[in-house]
C-alpha cells in the first residue's frame, strides 16, 4: 500500500522542521489503515513500534510518501514495514504491530485466510 502527505505549516517545530510526533501519528494511521483493510471486519490497536530513528529532517511543502508492506501475521496481530520517502530518499522507517481487540479490549484471534 502507498500513501502521501503534504507536511503544512502547522506540521513544524521551533526550528521550522516537521515534527516527529506529527511523523509518528501518520505512521501509525497509514498501518493501520493497511491492517483494516486487509482485515476489514476487525478492530485493531497499535502494540509498538520497533524503532524510532529519524534519517534526515524535512521541511514545510515536502511531499513525503508511506509505503506500507506487511511483514508478520501471527495468532492476534500483524505488523507492517512503514517506509517514509521524501524525494526518493529515505527520512524514516519502522514496523508498527497491531493485535485484533474486542470493544473491551479483549485480544481475539485473527480470521483464517
Amino acid at each position: 500500500m502507498e500513501n502521501y502527505r503534504l507536511v503544512l505549516p502547522e506540521n513544524l517545530n521551533q526550528f521550522g522542521f516537521l515534527f516527529g510526533g506529527y511523523l509518528l501519528k501518520w505512521i501509525d494511521e497509514v498501518a493501520w489503515m493497511a491492517a483494516s483493510l486487509e482485515h476489514p471486519d476487525c478492530l485493531f490497536v497499535t502494540v509498538g513500534m520497533k524503532e524510532v530513528s529519524f534519517h534526515r529532517s524535512v521541511r514545510e511543502g515536502s511531499i513525503l510518501q508511506f509505503v506500507i508492506d506487511k511483514v508478520d501475521t501471527g495468532t492476534t496481530s500483524v505488523t507492517y514495514l512503514v517506509r517514509v520517502n521524501c524525494k526518493e530518499e529515505e527520512v524514516f522507517s519502522t514496523e508498527v504491530t497491531f493485535v485484533r481487540v474486542n470493544e473491551a479490549g479483549k485480544k481475539l484471534s485473527l480470521p483464517k485466510s
